[in-house]
């Protein structure tokens, strides 16, 4: 039997998946807990006096080494199987998820004097402290009339690759200027198993503006933000930008001691967790959207041909599936919004409940929200607790809620917020039709696709479309393990394709979600209410929200 093994990087924590080549059985997995999670707070000790501001959101690039070093030996332990027949490994990670390094790749955290600095380490993904560089990336590409500014929905994130970068060199030149390489985690990981440094075309495109046709932006941008930015790309970063899909290299003698893999086994270009799943849920072509649900919801679609789309966190081709132009959208918070109103809202009475019928408080409020009809409640909300990441690409709105009256309980509460995220998901899907991308039918996976029957249900509802819920419950390591057989080859035992690999390894969808027809009507009048608040508060008409930003950071 031949195996490979996909390496999943998330917000909390790392996994291994070993998959059967063979028929795509997931043999077992191994989940390693960051020691320092994510760092939003303060520093880790000794350096826990350094207090973070709001909208940070940093890693330890060591907590992503020890999940490597615990999860791949464990795998092989379970299971017994055969370090030989491990013919190909994949990683991928969230995304943009950028650490600065020397020139060897040693992170300039692990440098003493630079321990206790901030910009030092990891930028996670959802780091937002950075939105006054993207206001300038914005600004300044608008101005100049950047020809790739509309392949990002006309407006950049402050969670991407360059409002990082510019962040560390407003606030801590000193460690830009230490920084030989700026790099995505993906590919930091991927030359820690190789020992080779390599850039992988879906981070690059997605989050750092790079395309196959043009290559990165020219550096009299970069120089029109800072003078000493001119340069980023050629000191900080590499033009030498390579498909995902292909072979990286081979796992280094120091990186097979670490996971008991064999030297020279095939490591595929890293990856992003969002992207790598398409494949994994059967999605190889046109027509299908896949949404990556849990804490945010990422929505990937395919298409033969290049559409500019309205807020879409980009479109690249060969970004997700080799062949297409791969389209990207997202909302910045899902489940992080449910487990919020969970932990600070829900009253005690609801997690007595919980507790007294060996349930989960979500699955209470999911339950008595089941009850209402569509409407009942009288609220509506936006789903802007974490900004929205699209259409409007703007980190700094907040969340809305309409309607509340003192007869207003918990579970009308709960299921507007799962709504809202519902209205959000069919916004985007709009706008991707508008502009000639198809959307007929939706694949979820991720946490909430596999426990919130709800949602999904109030999704297939709004949006009118039938929503299907992969086979896999981990289909960012099932994807990257894909793709790690897919830089083995046939002639080890792996694939020539990704959509080879998908036709034998992916399995059918294990349930689907259909649009309720007697829901429509009330849906639709709710969702043009829902637009005119996004418009109203999103577009200009009122700026409350930035307002109440700049107060809440007078008073600290």
């Amino acid at each position: 039997m031949r195996y490979a093994i996909g390496l999943d990087f998330g917000t909390e924590s790392g996994r291994a998946l070993l998959v059967d080549l063979a028929a795509g059985a997931e043999i077992a997995t191994a989940i390693h807990e960051y020691a320092n999670g994510v760092i939003d707070r303060r520093l880790p000790a000794p350096h826990d006096d350094v207090v973070l501001e709001p909208d940070w959101a940093l890693q330890d690039p060591d907590d992503y080494i020890a999940a490597l070093r615990a999860t791949v030996p464990g795998l092989l332990r379970e299971t017994g199987v055969d370090p030989a027949d491990v013919i190909g490994i994949g990683v991928d990670f969230t995304s943009c998820t950028m650490l600065p390094t020397t020139a060897d790749g040693t992170p300039l955290s692990r440098i003493p004097e630079l321990r206790g600095e901030p910009h030092a380490l990891v930028k996670l993904w959802k780091h937002h402290a950075a939105q006054p560089e993207a206001d300038r990336i914005n600004a300044a590409a608008m101005a100049r009339d950047e020809p790739w500014l509309p392949r990002y929905g006309g407006r950049t994130s402050s969670e991407w690759f360059f409002a990082k970068a510019l962040q560390v060199l407003d606030e801590a030149p000193g460690v830009y200027r230490a920084a030989d390489r700026l790099i995505e985690g993906a590919d930091w990981l991927v030359w820690q198993l190789t020992g080779l440094e390599t850039r992988n075309s879906c981070t690059a495109g997605y989050k750092a503006l790079w395309s196959k046709a043009d290559g990165f932006p020219d550096a009299a941008f970069f120089g029109s933000l800072d003078p000493e930015f001119a340069a980023v790309v050629d000191d900080k970063m590499s033009r030498d930008v390579r498909s995902i899909g292909e072979r990286a290299s081979e796992l280094t003698a120091e990186a097979a001691a670490w996971t008991g893999l064999r030297p020279g086994t095939p490591v595929a270009m890293g990856n992003v967790d969002a992207h790598v799943s398409v494949p994994a849920t059967g999605v190889t072509e046109p027509g299908t959207m896949v949404a990556v649900m849990g804490t945010s919801t990422c929505h990937m679609a395919l298409s033969s041909h290049l559409a500019l789309a309205e807020g879409m966190a980009g479109v690249v081709e060969d970004g997700i599936i080799p062949g297409f132009f791969g389209y990207e959208a997202g909302q910045a918070a899902v489940g992080d919004i449910f487990a919020w109103f969970v932990r600070q809202a829900a009253p005690t009475e609801v997690h007595e409940r919980a507790r007294r019928t060996n349930r989960t408080a979500h699955e209470v409020l999911q339950e008595e929200a089941a009850r209402l009809r569509p409407g009942e409640s009288g609220l509506l909300a936006l789903d802007w607790w974490n900004g929205n990441r699209s259409i409007l690409v703007d980190a700094e709105l907040s969340g809305v809620l309409v309607g509340a009256t003192l007869a207003t309980g918990p579970a009308d509460i709960y299921r507007a917020l799962l709504e809202a995220t519902a209205f959000g998901a069919r916004t985007i899907i709009e706008s991707l039709e508008a502009s000639g991308v198809p959307v007929e039918r939706i694949v979820a996976c991720g946490g909430l696709a596999e426990r919130n029957a709800l949602l999904l249900q109030l999704s297939a509802d709004i949006t009118g479309r039938e929503f299907t819920v992969a086979a896999s419950t981990q289909t960012a390591a099932l994807g990257a393990a894909m793709y790690g057989a897919v830089a083995a080859g046939s002639d080890a035992g792996g694939y020539d394709s990704i959509s080879d690999a998908a036709a034998t390894m992916v399995r059918p969808a294990v349930r689907t979600y259909r649009p309720d027809p007697s829901a429509e009507a009330v849906y639709d009048a709710l969702h043009a209410e829902y637009m005119a608040l996004h418009d109203h508060f999103g577009r200009g008409g009122n700026d409350v929200m930035r307002r109440l930003r700049a107060l809440r950071a007078g008073a600290s």
